[in-house]
């Protein structure tokens, strides 16, 4: 059975290494010509809205996914139709990861707790949105934002105007500025026949709006079956098929949704040697409608992001227990290239180790 993996970034290339072992093949579509999974699966090289070849994937494969979430559904629904591939997760899912209004619309609709927002198409919108939602904000773009891109702080009216500027001239949506104690994200999977299995909350820190540390299991129960609800929700909505993923701010014990990922996400990395099934082998499972694995932790689990450059290979593979992945990219300033894992019987060894990692590493962030 051939999987068909809009996308050839590290995403991509995980899911093919983990689905090897269950007998499936992949295909890959991406327009760089040093895509990482193109190191592991074939690829199609060519744009994402090349519709002859979005067809030819199609044709190939029995069921296509994606490893991020800005592709054409115009396109991609035109290029499916009569193909006899099933894309998974499912269109409407796709369509709402891609526009801020949209998920904020959908998360009060679900009764899902998140920020007071205002949607902003104008320069007078603007001005409502700061009476309305009032200082300080954050600007965003509707779509096309991630890692931090497409978004800017607004503490002042001289500051609002500089991020109109910078901004204006595509959709925006404008949301209260939230003083977070912490981030969060809980990942789960839900198989065609309507199986669940969430994995324990994970807690992020980023820095440059891009995730530099994921530890798991993170936080209270109480946190953990607020979130998995507030999942579960959220997956019955779209009848899903595969990995989704809900982040959250953390403020005095409430949870504020931020956004959906409709993919296999970052902060679950950790679950390829943290967890009994990973959520690249799961995601697969899902699509396939196939028995979810379990989705206990074997520990307590940390991830930690390389941007930009690798750490030199000979001193983290000197580390007992230290797993490093390279996602075989160009280094890059503020490109994802690798990460590495760990797992500790207990809380206490496992941010002791990161500590020690951090400030080895010279990551630049540090662990409260």
């Amino acid at each position: 059975m051939t999987v068909g993996v809009l996308g050839g970034g590290q995403l991509g290339r995980m899911l093919a290494l983990s689905g090897y072992p269950l007998g499936l093949s992949f295909l890959c579509l991406d327009p760089a010509v040093d895509a990482p999974a193109g190191q592991v699966a074939p690829l199609l090289r060519g744009a994402f809205t090349d519709t002859r070849l979005l067809r030819r994937l199609a044709r190939r494969c029995e069921v296509v996914t994606f490893d991020w979430e800005n592709v054409s559904v115009a396109t991609l629904r035109s290029a499916m139709r009569g193909s006899g591939a099933r894309l998974a997760p499912p269109l409407p899912a796709l369509a709402t990861g891609q526009d801020r209004v949209a998920e904020k619309r959908l998360f009060e609709r679900l009764g899902i707790p998140t920020t007071r927002w205002q949607a902003v198409d104008s320069r007078d919108d603007l001005e409502r949105a700061l009476r309305r939602v009032g200082l300080p904000g954050v600007l965003k773009t509707r779509r096309l934002g991630y890692d931090g891109k497409g978004q800017a702080v607004v503490r002042d009216a001289p500051a609002a105007a500089a991020a109109w500027e910078r901004l204006g001239g595509v959709p925006l949506l404008y949301e209260e500025w939230v003083p977070f104690d912490c981030e969060v994200s809980i990942i789960g999977a839900r198989r065609r026949s309507g199986e669940i299995a969430v994995y324990p909350l994970c807690g992020n820190i980023h820095s440059g709006g891009v995730l530099r540390l994921t530890r798991a299991p993170w936080g209270a129960p109480r946190l953990q079956r607020l979130a998995a609800g507030h999942l579960r929700r959220m997956l019955e909505h779209f009848r899903y098929s595969g990995v989704l993923t809900i982040e959250f701010f953390v403020r005095g014990g409430r949870l504020l949704a931020n956004e959906l990922a409709p993919r296999v996400h970052n902060s679950g990395h950790w679950t390829i040697e943290g967890a009994v099934t990973s959520q690249f082998e799961n995601h697969l499972r899902a699509i396939l409608d196939l028995p979810l694995g379990s989705t206990a932790a074997l520990g307590h689990a940390a991830m930690i992001n390389f941007i930009g450059h690798m750490p030199a290979r000979t001193a983290l593979l000197s580390r007992p227990g230290l797993h490093l992945h390279d996602y075989g990219k160009q280094p890059r300033p503020g490109r994802k290239i690798g990460h590495c894992c760990l797992v500790e019987t207990t809380a206490a060894r496992r941010d002791a180790r990161v500590r020690r990692l951090l400030a080895e590493l010279a990551v630049g962030i540090t662990l409260p």
